[in-house]
């Protein structure tokens, strides 16, 4: 398999509208601030998304988004292996946004902060919980331990259990008023 095709923010920018724009962020980072048109279909939904981007993808282009690039990137190499061509962001919405590009932020949207910020917090806070509570309670480290081992699988097989099960929480979902995603699904069916 081929490394996807990475686009900048300027050479995205210059082509936004031959793009389809798919962004894989958890629906609550989507709606904090997305590129102009995108779309929400979040990484660990792209599986049932497949026929609709299949189709979309005979329509014309698409860019896959992200935060800084690593979750679209995977997003590329998942839609490869279903024949779908894509390319990806570099830098995600981070580098487009601080390159001068305006994100879309529905009215009254809260920030959220990126998945990526949210798995260190909390692997940071569990290993020095694990730490500290191992001083009293020695048999409290194996919690530090397992944290790393995690965080050592993430990095070798790209992929992230902390994000998938963060991704859940209440601040991660898509406000009431977001489009679902079959509504989406219909719309790239289209």
């Amino acid at each position: 398999m081929t490394s996807p095709v990475s686009l900048s923010p300027a050479q995205a920018a210059a082509r936004l509208t031959e793009f389809t724009v798919i962004d894989v962020r958890a629906p609550g980072e989507f709606a904090a601030g997305h590129v102009p048109g995108a779309v929400n279909i979040p990484l660990d939904r792209l599986d049932e998304a497949l026929p609709a981007l299949k189709s979309a993808s005979a329509r014309g282009a698409l860019l896959m988004v992200c935060a800084s690039g690593n979750r679209s990137t995977r997003a590329c190499d998942l839609l490869a292996e279903a024949d779908i061509e894509a390319a990806t962001l570099t830098g995600g919405t981070s580098a487009w946004e601080s390159e001068g590009h305006g994100l879309e932020r529905p009215v009254g949207a809260r920030a959220t902060w990126p998945m990526e910020r949210q798995v260190r917090l909390a692997a940071g806070s569990l290993v020095v919980a694990g730490l500290l509570a191992g001083v009293r309670y020695p048999a409290a480290r194996w919690l530090s331990a397992g944290v790393g081992s995690g965080l050592v699988f993430s990095a070798v097989t790209n992929t992230c259990g902390m994000a998938a099960v963060l991704s859940k929480l209440p601040h991660n979902r898509a406000p009431r008023s977001a489009a679902s995603l079959e509504a989406t699904l219909n719309a790239l069916q289209g």
